[in-house]
C-alpha cells in the first residue's frame, strides 16, 4: 500500500468516540472537512494521554498569545458525535501536536500503526502480508488535523470524559467487580 497522507486544513469537526459496551470499546478519533470524513482507531489510553496533552499546550497557548485566546463559540455547543461512516482508515501508533502562530491553529498529527512482526496487517482481514517487499516499501500513513482553540479544547474535554465513561477501575474504587461477557 502506498504512504497515505491527509490534510485537513481547518478541519469542519474533530471529536473522539467509541462503539461498542463498555469494556469492550473501540475508540476512534475523527475529523473531517467539506464532506470528507477520517476516522483512525486509538487506543484508552492514547485519548486520554491525547486530552491531557491539547489541555497543557493550550494553557500554554492562552498564557503566550493571550490576545488570541477568544473563543468564538462555547466549548459546549460544539457537536462532539462521531459521524456516520465509521470507516477507519487505520490504526494509531503516533500523535503529535503542533501549533502555527500566523493562523492561530493546532496541528494534530496521527501516524499509523505498521507492525513491525513482518507483516502489515490489512484493515478488512486479521491476516498478515508477509511480502518483503512490501514491507520495506510500505510507510505509514500520515493524518493532519488543523484546528481552532476552541475545537481543540472541546476535543481536549470530551476525550477526558469519553474515558471516564467506561467502567470503573476496580483497583482506583477499592471495589473488586467483576464482568461478564
Amino acid at each position: 500500500m502506498p504512504n497515505m497522507e491527509i490534510e485537513l486544513n481547518p478541519v469542519d469537526f474533530i471529536t473522539v468516540g467509541t462503539v461498542g459496551p463498555k469494556g469492550q470499546r473501540v475508540f476512534h478519533l475523527q475529523a473531517g472537512k467539506s464532506g470528507e470524513i477520517v476516522t483512525l482507531i486509538i487506543e484508552k489510553e492514547q485519548a486520554n494521554a491525547l486530552g491531557e496533552a491539547i489541555r497543557d499546550l493550550l494553557e500554554d497557548l492562552d498564557k503566550r498569545f493571550p490576545t488570541r485566546a477568544k473563543p468564538s463559540e462555547p466549548a459546549e455547543a460544539i457537536d462532539m458525535a462521531l459521524r456516520d461512516p465509521i470507516e477507519p482508515k487505520f490504526r494509531v501508533a503516533n500523535m503529535g501536536l503542533g501549533y502555527d502562530e500566523d493562523t492561530d491553529m493546532v496541528v494534530l498529527v496521527a501516524q499509523e500503526l505498521i507492525s513491525s512482526a513482518g507483516g502489515i496487517r490489512d484493515e478488512d482481514d486479521d491476516e498478515l502480508e508477509t511480502d518483503s517487499e512490501a514491507v520495506e516499501s510500505n510507510e505509514p500513513g500520515i493524518v493532519r488535523m488543523w484546528c481552532s482553540r476552541e475545537q481543540m479544547r472541546a476535543l481536549s474535554e470530551h476525550s477526558m470524559n469519553t474515558v471516564q465513561s467506561g467502567r470503573p477501575d476496580p483497583k482506583l474504587n477499592g471495589r473488586l467487580i467483576y464482568y461478564w461477557t
